[in-house]
């Protein structure tokens, strides 16, 4: 599942995305830093990886494997 990250605070780690649908998808801090980025910008797209409950487990840059 792929998204736009529509928020992003850099001093918890966590914020939202805009899925392809128009849903709004928070992420915590452990999602972030389970994809070793360093930050996310604005606008930026990113993959989203969820567990079977629906909770967000990692947040990467497309191109990531």
């Amino acid at each position: 599942m792929q998204g736009t990250v529509a928020t992003y605070d850099a001093s918890t780690r966590s914020g939202v995305l805009l899925l392809d649908d128009g849903t709004e998808l928070a992420f915590p801090a452990r999602a972030f830093d389970a994809s070793g980025l360093r930050l996310l910008r604005l606008g930026q797209r990113v993959r989203v990886e969820r567990d079977e409950t629906g909770e967000v487990t990692r947040v990467t840059l497309p191109t990531m494997a």
